[in-house]
């Protein structure tokens, strides 16, 4: 369950620079998630989020766990909204300077594989959450913010759920998110230092690779399992 609360968090945004080549059939519907330069931080969050929620409570092939319509949905309705090199680079800190480049580059293309996989399995699982978002403190000029929001669920209390954004040419991107309390860039960090210090950054790589195979043979979880 709090796998869930997470990615409907996280579905609300995402980007990365073209690891994953959007469906031919999906090229209208990604037009249509392009950044916008000029919208305020939060209006392209609630924005985003009432798209992906509205499209995963009603679309049947994805409650059903259809894997390619799901995946089609991030890409076209996520992959716009969040920087991954930054999140990953702040993952790894100061390995990530030590790095080549060409490690820098794998590194961010598996931890965005894998963070898109995690996202999908949970869109799939999707019923009746809503969001709710906190007035933005922010001066205009401000270049970083955070938006505040929780998630309301059928049982329990609401999820808090914040989001680190920064503003880049082309809109406000996503760069870490805080989910009860604990920011995701933090929680990838230790494992992140962990398998560095035993195999490198080739080892961590390998790792995520690793991972990421696996999730792309499992089965994704639906809302009636």
């Amino acid at each position: 369950m709090k796998l869930i609360k997470t990615v409907i968090a996280l579905a609300i945004a995402a980007s990365a620079a073209g690891a994953f080549v959007v469906p031919a059939t999906a090229t209208a519907q990604n037009a249509a998630a392009a950044p916008v330069a000029n919208e305020a931080p939060d209006a392209l969050i609630k924005r985003i989020s009432s798209e992906v929620l509205d499209t995963a409570k009603n679309d049947k092939e994805i409650q059903a766990g259809n894997q390619k319509r799901i995946m089609d949905l991030v890409e076209t309705k996520i992959l716009p909204y969040v920087d991954f090199q930054r999140m990953t680079a702040l993952a790894a800190g100061r390995h990530w300077r030590e790095a080549t480049p060409e490690q820098q580059k794998q590194l961010s293309v598996e931890f965005r594989t894998l963070l898109i996989y995690t996202y999908s399995g949970a869109l799939s699982q999707v019923k009746n959450e809503t969001i709710d978002f906190k007035p933005l403190r922010a001066d205009p000029a401000d270049t970083e913010v955070e938006v505040r929001s929780q998630v309301n669920v059928a049982r329990g209390e609401p999820v808090v759920l914040n989001y680190r954004v920064a503003k880049s040419p082309t809109g406000w991107k996503i760069y870490d998110i805080n989910v009860l309390g604990a920011w995701l860039v933090e929680a990838y960090k230790g494992t992140f230092n962990t398998e560095i210090s035993k195999g490198g950054v080739d080892g961590l790589i390998k790792t995520l690779q690793a991972k990421n195979k696996s999730l792309a043979n499992k089965p994704m979880k639906t809302a009636g399992k």
